[in-house]
């Protein structure tokens, strides 16, 4: 149980969960199309509050054996992949072959980053 306090694993729990608070406060009040948009940038805003905490303290732990451009890399994948779930489930929206590719290729160049 332990490792999940690494400074390897850890920053990685911490994007993830940072990742879905932001997804809900950038794409979250897409559902809610009639309430005004003053109400839902406040709303957004308190809510990427808490991304913050959370995203702040990976990177800072992370970095202590990741790179900046690799802590980058894995929080834009997370991304993708919490984007992902999120559009599919909460905005019940289809993936499509062209996306699927798309994250595909973005992957491919996240892993150039981590090449020795």
């Amino acid at each position: 149980m332990m490792w999940l306090l690494s400074p390897k694993v850890l920053p990685i729990l911490l994007l993830v969960a940072s990742n879905v608070f932001m997804t809900f406060a950038w794409y979250g009040h897409l559902k809610f199309k009639s309430a005004p948009l003053y109400a839902v940038v406040m709303i957004s805003w308190t809510i990427a509050l808490a991304e913050y905490w959370l995203a702040v303290p990976a990177n800072r732990i992370g970095h202590a054996v990741y790179s900046a451009a690799e802590l980058k890399t894995i929080q834009e994948v997370i991304t993708l992949a919490v984007f992902v779930v999120f559009s599919v489930f909460y905005l019940r929206e289809a993936i499509t072959w062209n996306h699927v590719a798309g994250f595909v290729l973005i992957a491919a160049g996240a892993a150039l980053i981590f090449r020795a």
